[in-house]
């Protein structure tokens, strides 16, 4: 029979787990809890872990984390997966590090999708963590205040992994295609926009992102010396994505969110979907795209339709919960709403027009009358005398002053005409023109 060798072996192994960071110098992203000086890494290099949970999604390096902790670590480290693992398992592990910290040896375990654990199991934890028996991490794509316990919770640091950028994908990209112990060994030729593609694909996940590249060079054209070229089609078919081919980071991210930012402004719904259609069909996130209809829906419509930011919200929240490709059509409901929406800028002028104001004029103070005075001393320097309670008054309004002295008489919100916009200024309008009388009625 014929024997493989271990260089056999480890070739046989999925790229991702060929090129596992074994350092923190070799792992990529995190940086706001890895880069030089941050807690995490000072952690880490000093060998000091505490009970910690790390919160992110997939394929982000939770995992590989502990794997680097496991090799600087001088504490006795356990592997444990919460999906074949149960109470007895547990408990059998517990054992060995109340043994461990009797001859006064430190135990880390590691708990892999820790929120597949039910109470019973979370809390079989508990009481070695309190007492110091183990160093509890936990690694979790799931919210940690909803799927682990709160006394456990209270006891672990949260740390949030984030999604990669495209940019820290690519560059995973680039390693791979040069470490031997990826593709080093070969010749591999593949145009960087093709590589800008697939770290898009990836959506901020680096084991997806190694694995299609592995999966588009295996398929790539060899040539009679042994090279391997990589082209559009090949990306397309492993991808199964025809309009790949554009950079979330790029100017044609910005021109398609721009195109349907303003075929919903003038009201034209098929442009809009066409627009729409693009960027995911590109792979866009579509959380990202439910962002930009929120925003439309408040600086675009307003008060005109106030049902259009509960539209968008909704269509958000639908995106959340199913992803690709069930959410397009929620997103296609909202951007076809927006579209037909009457339209009202009245919201976004009014804030710019306060900020303008606000920026200039940071210091100044807030008037005496609207000011809280939860305690004696601010009585006594006159916060709040004078206040009238809205509530109080026949007809819900007062004359006080809500504005500083310098900007008195100063207009930010002017509603338009548009859709229900109407009714809101001609409420306005009534407020306005109560209070001039009012106002003049109290002056001595």
């Amino acid at each position: 029979m014929e024997q493989t060798t271990l260089f056999e072996r480890k070739v046989s192994q999925p790229l991702a787990a060929r090129l596992r960071p074994a350092t923190l110098d070799e792992y990529v992203g995190q940086t706001h809890l890895l880069g030089p000086g941050k807690v995490l890494r000072r952690l880490i290099e000093t060998d000091q872990i505490s009970s910690m949970i790390f919160w992110g999604p997939p394929g982000v390096g939770k995992t590989t984390l502990a794997r680097i902790i496991a090799h600087k670590t001088k504490a006795s480290f356990i592997d444990f997966s919460a999906v074949t693992s149960g109470i007895k398992e547990i408990r059998a592990v517990m054992q060995q590090a109340e043994e461990n910290r009797r001859f006064g040896e430190r135990t880390i375990v590691f708990v892999d999708e820790i929120h597949r654990f039910n109470k019973a199991q979370q809390d079989a934890f508990l009481p070695f963590v309190e007492k110091g028996s183990i160093i509890l991490i936990g690694a979790t794509t799931e919210n940690p205040s909803f799927e682990i316990n709160g006394a456990l919770l209270s006891r672990c640091k949260v740390f949030v992994l984030q999604a990669l950028k495209p940019d820290e994908v690519a560059g995973l990209l680039r390693r791979a295609l040069q470490d031997p112990r990826g593709f080093g060994g070969q010749t591999i030729h593949i145009p960087e926009e093709l590589l800008q593609a697939l770290a898009v694909f990836a959506n901020g996940d680096a084991r997806t992102a190694l694995s299609t590249l592995e999966m588009v060079v295996l398929n790539g054209d060899v040539a009679q010396d042994g090279s391997i070229t990589v082209t559009e089609e090949t990306v397309e078919q492993c991808t199964s994505k025809k309009s790949l081919l554009y950079d979330k980071q790029g100017e044609e991210h910005y021109n398609l969110i721009s195109a349907l930012h303003k075929s919903m402004r003038n009201s034209d719904p098929d442009a809009a979907v066409y627009w729409l259609a693009r960027m995911l069909e590109a792979g866009e996130d579509p959380l990202y795209v439910a962002r930009r209809v929120i925003r439309f829906a408040s600086e675009d419509v307003g008060l005109a339709d106030p049902r259009a930011l509960e539209q968008a919200v909704a269509a958000y929240q639908a995106c959340h919960f199913l992803g690709m490709p069930e959410c397009t059509v929620h997103l296609t409901q909202a951007v076809v709403y927006l579209s037909l929406a009457p339209k009202s800028n009245a919201l976004y002028k009014a804030y710019e027009h306060a900020k303008t104001d606000a920026v200039r004029q940071l210091a100044e103070p807030v008037p005496l009358v609207i000011r809280n005075a939860p305690t004696r001393l601010m009585k006594e320097l006159e916060y709040g005398k004078g206040y009238q309670y809205a509530h109080d008054a026949a007809d819900k309004l007062t004359t006080i002053q809500c504005l500083p002295d310098s900007l008195l008489g100063r207009r930010y919100y002017e509603p338009t005409e548009e859709g229900l916009e109407a009714r809101y200024k001609a409420r306005l309008e009534q407020i306005r023109t109560w209070k001039q009388e009012h106002e003049t009625k109290t002056e001595p």
